[in-house]
């Protein structure tokens, strides 16, 4: 007897396609030597700066972590690291994590933390911290490696999990996409009015070690226009001669002390 093969009917159940893999990164990316190191958290402020500036962060920050800012960027930065260093899938760490954040900005829109173009933009203030945490606190960066660290920050980025179809395809472009976003920053805005002082001073783990001179001469030009921040005679020489003891000191520190535990 031959058998019969029938078409699927509306009560079928379709097969489910498998889960796309998620990409990881080579043992040797310069991303997985300088994203755990405790340099990079250093420069956090540069970033937090833009995200509190920007209307749906600045409005989910402002009611998720009203006032334990820095405590609540520990655990997320720390997370972000874990998937970077990590070789397991960990996109439903992001879901979870991000999956309630949601509300109404200053404007009544509703807003979502997951929400593609949101998502990226905070995740490209980290990517300019990282780079000016590196050419600032270990050495300077080629041309060639700015572009290799980009590209491996779209490998990080790919393991969030998260639409990329806001994401720039080089480093140039990113740079341009960069400044576009942060000239589109405005001045009113509850979130940065609520949160400017603990950006500013920070008040819990790395980045409460930091002078008050090299928090204001580490944000961007824009961050410090929208923010009335005023960068006074002499600040960023300190920060040069800051760096220079952050660079001799790391050259001296063992591993375990050097590297975040999530990178070791």
């Amino acid at each position: 007897m031959t058998d019969q093969v029938h078409a699927p009917t509306a009560d079928t159940p379709r097969p489910r396609k498998p889960p796309k893999a998620v990409p990881t990164l080579p043992r040797d990316a310069l991303l997985r030597r300088y994203v755990g190191d405790r340099r990079f958290a250093l420069t956090l402020p540069r970033a937090v700066a833009l995200q509190i500036l920007h209307p749906v962060i600045g409005a989910a920050l402002a009611t998720h972590t009203r006032t334990r800012l820095w405590e609540h960027k520990r655990r997320a930065v720390s997370s972000m690291i874990t998937i970077a260093y990590s070789d397991r899938d960990l996109r439903t760490v992001i879901r979870f994590g991000h999956e309630h954040v949601k509300g109404r900005d200053d404007t009544g829109t509703r807003y979502h933390a997951l929400r593609p173009d949101v998502f990226f933009f905070q995740h490209a203030t980290y990517v300019d911290s990282l780079v000016t945490a590196i050419n600032t606190f270990a050495r300077p960066l080629t041309p060639d490696e700015h572009e290799q660290l980009y590209a491996e920050c779209r490998i990080w980025y790919a393991r969030y999990g998260v639409s990329a179809r806001h994401e720039p395809a080089t480093w140039s472009e990113f740079t341009d996409y960069f400044a576009d976003a942060c000239a589109t920053l405005l001045r009113r805005n509850s979130a940065s009015y609520q949160l400017k002082a603990q950006v500013l001073a920070p008040d819990a783990w790395i980045p409460a070690r930091l002078p008050p001179y090299a928090v204001r001469a580490l944000l961007t030009d824009r961050a410090r226009e929208l923010l009335d921040v005023e960068l006074r005679p002499g600040d960023k020489a300190a920060l040069r001669r800051y760096a220079a003891t952050v660079r001799a000191s790391s050259a001296l520190a063992p591993r375990r002390i050097r590297y975040l535990p999530q990178a070791r």
